[in-house]
């Protein structure tokens, strides 16, 4: 049986109302598969550790993570009112993402059944997308500054890094993630016409890798015609590669083409497994509806199914996959941002009593 030890951040906002949901579901697997164990260790880094200590994670926070034994994190939504984002952001889940090389951001965007999206005529065959989003460089690489702060010869320097190493890889895991999960097209973000250096070289790698895989359509797109693509002909997109903050606008928009921010997971990848892993949901911290009981933790427990994946445990990332497959078809079980009733605690309920069903004609 394997054993798996996972770090646990519950995050601000609705975050210790889902989180929650997505570590009972993870247990039930483990008990219904009987192929493997989950030993949890939650931490209480985030904006009320921000608020208390003057810090998102203790200074030794990304050595805990690389030498506790962890083969995944799961953190909830970071974010609070009373702290700027830009400190939130940059205080936790930047960090984690550079210093544990999870440079692969893999976001899919999907419709499933029995969810509506706001674009008209469109349904689960015409949108069914996965953004390769590079994660460790690009626009959030942090390199930058300001100088002669509130003078008006004030400068602020906000420094895009593009290495050839980090966009190969990114190119790299995109095209063979196409092949291997049977996808037929890679589509490149881009912005050549205006970023003449960076984007040209985007532009470049991408031509250069695209050519060791024949049997995998390559395109690139501008950004702006791309985003509009999104919602005009989403049909006509599959694997989509993009820089950092490009894949960060583009798959929140798969998301909200996709009937709800709160189904959209995500996974921060390193790839050869040297770091942990960082499995979490893309929508925010919430804070309108904190408490209320309320918030869809779909994204959080498709987030669980993508860390199973990742694990190697195959036969309950399927099982999962089907129970939250089942759930939002039938209806019966829908949260308010999907047009129901429902709490969080009853959509959890329902997805777990799914697992082990037989399947359904």
């Amino acid at each position: 049986m394997n054993h798996y030890r996972i770090a646990v951040m519950a995050g601000d906002g609705i975050g210790p109302e889902i989180i929650p949901e997505g570590l009972e579901t993870l247990q039930k697997l483990a008990e219904l598969t009987g192929s493997f164990q989950i030993e949890v260790q939650e931490f209480d880094w985030g904006s009320a550790r921000y608020l208390r200590e003057g810090a998102m994670m203790p200074a030794d926070g990304l050595t805990i993570l690389e030498q506790g034994g962890f083969e995944a994190i799961l953190l909830g939504p970071v974010g609070d009112p009373r702290v700027p984002d830009h400190i939130t952001l940059w205080g936790l889940l930047l960090p984690i993402r550079q210093g544990l090389e999870q440079y692969v951001n893999l976001r899919p965007m999907r419709l499933l059944e029995g969810v509506q999206s706001p674009l008209a005529g469109k349904g689960p065959r015409e949108i069914d997308m996965v953004c390769v989003r590079e994660n460790v460089e690009g626009e959030y690489a942090g390199l930058g500054g300001r100088v002669y702060r509130g003078k008006p010869e004030e400068v602020a320097v906000q420094t895009t890094i593009f290495t050839r190493k980090g966009t190969e890889r990114i190119m790299r895991f995109a095209f063979e993630y196409a092949r291997t999960h049977g996808r037929k097209k890679v589509t490149s973000a881009t912005k050549s016409n205006s970023m003449q250096y960076n984007m040209v070289f985007w532009d470049d790698v991408f031509k250069e890798v695209a050519r060791d895989y024949p049997g995998v359509t390559a395109e690139q797109q501008l950004i702006d015609s791309l985003s509009a693509r999104f919602v005009s002909k989403p049909e006509s997109l599959d694997v989509i590669v993009a820089s950092n903050l490009f894949g960060d606008i583009l798959s929140d928009l798969g998301a909200s083409i996709s009937g709800s921010m709160g189904l959209a997971p995500s996974a921060n990848l390193n790839p050869e497994r040297r770091y942990p892993s960082l499995f979490q949901a893309i929508h925010g911290s919430a804070p309108d509806i904190s408490g209320k009981g309320i918030a869809n933790p779909v994204a959080t427990i498709w987030s669980v199914q993508m860390l199973l994946d990742y694990l190697g445990e195959s036969e309950a990332a399927a099982m999962l996959m089907r129970a939250i497959e089942t759930v939002l078809r039938e209806g019966k079980v829908h949260t308010p941002d999907l047009g129901g009733r429902s709490t969080t605690r009853e959509m959890g309920e329902a997805i777990r009593a799914e697992l082990g069903q037989p399947l359904k004609g």
